[in-house]
């Protein structure tokens, strides 16, 4: 607890001063609270709305959850795909880059279009934000297995199968977490933008209410629950990289002392 006091005390304390000079800022300029409210405004709307806000949360939440859990699995299978079969990402890798340089703001309307206001075209927004992370990390780390541990495995007579499943993709998983992890942090994100296109509830949902009806303190509220979700699936993701690391490291120093 001491060791990590030590190492990380100066985020908070920037970010305190940060919400000091804020507070000071807006009281001294005497800025209006539709333009720039206090941090202390913020507080007292966020007490104020707790009852009405579990639901437009967990809205949300369910859509990034759901979305990045396809996304990610998309992510695998191409990652997993293009490094088994080179022709075919060859084929498909540069389709794939090209479809980032798409902007998400045009595509989800069109989403919409084709598949009406329900959840499949919000899953597949999130999806889509979600799986390049995912797909590039992973065949990154894929691509970058031992050679040494490769060999040992071949010459122990194991089928290309047996070497991707016991020697490459534990050695890809720190990569396949880097991966993992920024697209937790981009699904809440695309779950917000997905429901700017039309929804009931949900955290996008708040934030275009808020911002038509000048209640900016709401809507630093939104934005605050967004990037708490953020942190929070960041976080857990890495508590279970932390658990699956330590549980595969183990397994290759094993193979490479023999």
């Amino acid at each position: 607890m001491i060791n990590w006091l030590q190492r990380f005390w100066i985020t908070p304390v920037v970010l305190i001063l940060g919400v000091l000079v804020w507070e000071l800022a807006v009281a001294f300029f005497h800025i209006e609270a539709w333009i720039l409210p206090s941090p202390s405004a913020i507080v007292l709307e966020l007490s104020q709305s707790l009852e009405h806000l579990q639901e437009h949360v967990l809205t949300t939440l369910r859509i990034a959850l759901m979305g990045m859990a396809m996304g990610v699995t998309i992510g695998v299978c191409f990652a997993s795909m293009f490094h088994l079969l080179p022709p075919v990402k060859k084929a498909f890798y540069p389709l794939i880059l090209l479809s980032q340089n798409i902007p998400m703001i045009a595509l989800a309307p069109l989403l919409v279009v084709w598949f009406g206001f329900g959840d499949f075209p919000k899953l597949l927004v999130v999806a889509i934000i979600c799986f390049f992370p995912v797909t590039i990390s992973t065949l990154d780390g894929l691509a970058q297995t031992d050679s040494m541990l490769l060999t040992y495995f071949r010459m122990s007579g194991a089928s290309r199968w047996q070497q991707f499943i016991k020697c490459e993709w534990p050695s890809a998983l720190p990569s396949f977490f880097s991966g993992f992890k920024l697209s937790a942090t981009y699904s809440v994100m695309g779950a917000v933008i997905a429901e700017w296109l039309g929804a009931e509830k949900g955290l996008g949902k708040m934030m275009i209410i808020a911002s038509k009806s000048y209640a900016t303190e709401r809507l630093f509220v939104a934005i605050l629950l967004v990037v708490g979700l953020s942190l929070g699936l960041f976080l857990l993701i890495t508590i279970l990289e932390k658990g699956l690391l330590r549980k595969y490291e183990g397994r290759v120093n094993e193979t490479q002392n023999l």
